[in-house]
């Protein structure tokens, strides 16, 4: 019941909306204060992920896998990292601004999101990941009132045709 009201209500459509902006702004302004702020560098922030992990309460690393990834790929690759993290955020502020490519702008945010939180950044990352989720879980009634009432069925309409039913054509 409240899975089909998030996903076809015009109320949770507004609703969804306010979320989507609250969002979006957050993460807008993240990524533009990264692009525009003189050099973001995050090779502090994951050499410090590295030497200090999530632990549990013995003691013990509990994301072993997620530090050997940020060890051995991340941090040898920062010049990426430092490219795709203030140009990502930036994208997926946008996009839920704009009610665009909404449920793929918050997929990517869910992604930064949980990376943030492996990393051990607790912050506002909770809230934003539970918000996330719901608008993630709305689909297309994310994005009704935005951009998204155009583009989801145009993208519809041209990139996922189906290709003509030629079995049954007779010669």
């Amino acid at each position: 019941m409240v899975a089909k009201w998030l996903r076809e209500s015009n109320i949770a459509a507004g609703i969804l909306t306010v979320l989507r902006l609250y969002l979006g702004y957050s993460w807008l302004t993240a990524g533009w204060g990264k692009l525009t702020g003189g050099g973001f560098d995050a090779s502090g922030f994951l050499k410090n992920a590295v030497a200090n992990p999530v632990k549990g309460p013995d003691g013990s690393v509990i994301y072993g896998w997620y530090v050997s990834f940020l060890e051995s790929f991340a941090l040898p690759n920062i010049e990426l990292f430092n490219f795709i993290v203030p140009l990502g955020e930036f994208l997926i502020g946008l996009g839920l601004i704009l009610g665009c490519l909404t449920t793929a702008a918050m997929f990517f945010g869910l992604v930064m999101n949980f990376s943030f939180f492996l990393a051990g950044t607790v912050s506002h990352n909770p809230t934003d990941i539970f918000l996330g989720f719901i608008i993630l879980f709305a689909g297309y009634n994310a994005g009704k009132y935005g951009l998204d009432r155009w583009v989801v069925p145009f993208i519809r309409k041209t990139v996922f045709k189906q290709a003509p039913d030629v079995a049954h054509k007779t010669a």
